[in-house]
């Protein structure tokens, strides 16, 4: 009589079903997981098989029917993830449309998490070992001589990256004209001293962002000594520090009559700051942001934004990614290499205003 296991220790396997039914593995597998065989397996045989199988409660081995077939049906993303525990909402938008089409696919989704690019480009390979079919990289500043390491054997897509990698599809999206608009915007409500806290140096988005600046200005006929550049960095932490510094280095001089911040991060430390010095916000002083995340829609006074389409933007390059893993696979024809851009659109919101009638001099900072 065969053994029947302790499906409450361990899950069946095809050589226990095997057994049950009086069979090879082999046998079973080609009844239950279509397995390729030149024998003919007959209808009691069958039979016999599908009944121990159900006795056993007997589920496919998802791992193993994956290994065979050549594919995980799994993608991963790899990310730069802050270790001061603060919501990055860049991340979380762009992470609900993979997430969202990652089901649309049936794929499963596995998060890789980097300390920094610069530092750890050689775990990308280690991440292509067989576990994902590829890899989306979210806003990553690798270099192109650390891309030329990235295994060929694994698709890549990238959201946002500093720089063009080879074999690598980016996904991008108008900045210089987002920021270009959004200073129009504030332009349209009179504004002319306007302070400029930018992204991270270095980083192409942050750049594409004071070219925007500064075309509008220029295009206005604003001095650009009437406005001024803050550097910053792309959080709210920085968005304090460099107000704080701005204010302290200007205190009993006219402020700003706005503010455009590169990102939403930065613009909620903005407000935080202008609380603190009871300036009321747009009554004394304008801000917009810059993505359009959830914190500008949480902000008292709601923020005026640009908002970057980052939930399609994540679907988009799930939807690249599945083409070329078809393509690697031979399923599919050539997937376009050249970067996708999302268009950007200016979102008006109370944190905007007219000029003030009466300008308000920088407070002293505490």
């Amino acid at each position: 009589m065969p053994r029947i296991p302790n499906n409450a220790i361990r899950a069946a396997t095809l050589a226990d079903v095997g057994r049950l039914a009086g069979v090879s593995a082999m046998a079973a597998s080609t009844v239950l997981n279509g397995a390729r065989t030149s024998s003919r397996i007959a209808e009691d045989t069958r039979k016999r098989i599908l009944k121990a199988a159900a006795q056993l409660s007997y589920r496919p081995n998802a791992a193993a029917r994956a290994l065979a077939n050549r594919r995980m049906n799994t993608i991963g993303v790899a990310a730069v993830i802050g270790e001061d525990g603060a919501l990055n909402h860049y991340f979380l938008e762009v992470f609900t449309g993979i997430l969202g089409a990652a089901t649309h696919f049936e794929q499963n989704t596995t998060m890789f998490t980097l300390r920094d690019w610069g530092r750890d480009p050689a775990r990308l390979t280690g991440m292509c070992d067989g576990r994902i079919d590829g890899l989306i990289l979210v806003a990553p500043t690798l270099t192109r001589e650390a891309a030329r390491l990235l295994p060929a054997h694994t698709p890549f897509v990238a959201l946002h990256a500093n720089c063009a990698l080879s074999n690598v599809v980016n996904i991008e999206s108008d900045e210089e004209r987002g920021a270009y608009e959004v200073v129009r915007y504030l332009i349209a409500q009179g504004h002319r001293h306007i302070l400029h806290i930018t992204g991270d140096p270095g980083l192409i988005g942050a750049e594409r962002r004071i070219r925007g600046f500064k075309k509008a200005l220029a295009e206005a006929r604003i001095r650009f000594s009437d406005a001024e550049i803050e550097p910053g960095a792309y959080n709210r932490e920085a968005g304090i520090k460099a107000l704080r510094s701005w204010l302290k280095r200007h205190a009993g001089e006219p402020l700003p009559h706005a503010i455009f911040c590169a990102n939403d991060a930065i613009a909620t430390g903005c407000l935080e700051v202008l609380a603190e010095m009871g300036l009321r916000v747009p009554d004394d002083i304008s801000v917009v942001g810059f993505d359009d995340t959830l914190a500008a829609r949480t902000t008292v006074p709601q923020l005026a934004s640009v908002r970057q389409p980052l939930r399609d933007m994540g679907r988009r390059a799930v939807e690249v990614l599945m083409a070329r893993i078809e393509q690697q696979a031979g399923k599919a024809g050539e997937v376009s290499r050249e970067p996708i851009i999302f268009p950007v659109e200016v979102v008006p919101r109370a944190s905007v205003g007219p000029r003030p009638a009466v300008e308000r001099l920088a407070p002293a900072t505490r």
